[in-house]
């Protein structure tokens, strides 16, 4: 288990712009709920089920056992944002199921109406891409 980035490191920017990105999600989630949506937009949400805070019905956990995407477009209600979760009541099999589920715990968010998409690291993994000017580690790679 690591510890906290280093400052300065690209870890540590890395972590920066993922929870400066995670404040788009909510102000976007909190426009919808203050104003409703705009046109053809819409929102699909993909979270973490297992994420801790995270509250689904127990036969929706069951079906998605580890990540379940959302679509907030014509039927949801009472939608309603806090600084860190949102909760919103949707129909599941003709039966209205209400979700908690916290910023932490998303891994995608979209709004295919305008072509804008985010990916999140899921959180507890420490893998990030590699940026086009660290070297490469190979040493089986040639050198140009």
């Amino acid at each position: 288990m690591s510890g906290p980035p280093e400052p300065h490191s690209r870890e540590h920017y890395d972590r920066l712009v993922e929870r400066a990105l995670k404040h788009v999600v909510h102000d976007a989630i909190q426009e919808v709920a203050e104003k409703g949506f705009l046109g053809e937009q819409h929102f699909y949400i993909s979270f973490l089920t297992n994420y801790p805070g995270v509250m689904i019905a127990d036969v929706l956990h069951a079906q998605y056992a580890d990540q379940m995407t959302i679509v907030l477009q014509h039927q949801f209600y009472n939608l309603e944002v806090s600084d860190d979760h949102f909760e919103v009541t949707l129909s599941f099999n003709k039966k209205l199921e209400r979700l908690s589920i916290p910023f932490d715990a998303i891994v995608s968010f979209a709004d295919p109406a305008v072509g804008f998409g985010l990916q999140f690291q899921a959180p507890g993994t420490e893998q990030h891409a590699k940026a086009d000017n660290e070297p490469d580690d190979d040493p089986d790679s040639p050198d140009d």
